[in-house]
């Protein structure tokens, strides 16, 4: 197996280096890391070109980043991994176990790292809800055969909910792979905002989304 990462980057030049030198082993594994950058200002891709294998220009968008990097990538196993995001230590090593399964596509669970008392909680509830719907959201590290992926057209170029929307088409073709395996996700999109703030923002949109809202006027509102 090998594995394409592919990392959708915007005025990340706070913490992208260490992100990457995070992923360095699985290069040294021969997977392929690919960091496709949405238009930074802070100098985000020249940081990051030493430390990955291909750094792309793409114009902003995560959904449209992350089938820039997918149509570069060379790997069977496609892993979509936001920038704030680390793998787990056994990630080859779960991904080799879930395809030997029969899964053609899955995602982690997830820790949220913060100051707040309420992150684990959100944590534990995302896990749960994703298991039991079978959806799956970017902070938990999406993978899915390149294959697969690309039957399916990839990421629907939305400007939110890409995630939510390529995971109804996924559990068309198969149910997903919920690893137990823990990726760890920052905290600081709570924290800034205010973290009941969030949660209940995050309820209503995907409440509209599901009422057929369109994903612009969403976008407007979490923006």
């Amino acid at each position: 197996m090998q594995l394409s990462i592919v990392v959708p980057v915007l005025d990340e030049a706070a913490g992208i280096s260490a992100s990457l030198h995070a992923l360095a082993p699985m290069r040294g594994l021969g997977h392929e890391v690919i960091v496709v950058d949405g238009g930074s200002r802070d100098g985000t891709p020249a940081l990051a070109a030493p430390l990955a294998d291909a750094v792309l220009a793409s114009p902003r968008g995560r959904a449209r980043q992350m089938n820039v990097g997918a149509a570069a990538a060379r790997g069977g196993v496609l892993l979509f991994l936001h920038a704030d995001t680390a793998l787990p230590a056994e990630v080859t090593g779960a991904l080799e176990q879930a395809l030997a399964s029969g899964a053609r596509w899955g995602r982690f669970d997830v820790r949220i790292s913060g100051r707040s008392a309420m992150l684990p909680v959100i944590a534990t509830l995302m896990n749960a809800r994703s298991r039991l719907t079978g959806i799956a959201t970017g902070d938990q590290a999406i993978w899915v055969e390149a294959a697969l992926f690309r039957q399916l057209g990839g990421y629907a170029e939305l400007p939110l909910m890409e995630d939510i929307e390529l995971s109804h088409r996924l559990r068309t073709v198969s149910p997903p792979a919920c690893l137990r395996e823990q990726v760890l996700t920052s905290g600081r999109r709570w924290e800034q905002r205010g973290v009941w703030r969030t949660i209940f923002l995050m309820w209503r949109l995907r409440w509209l989304y599901w009422r057929g809202a369109p994903a612009e006027q969403l976008a407007q509102a979490y923006r």
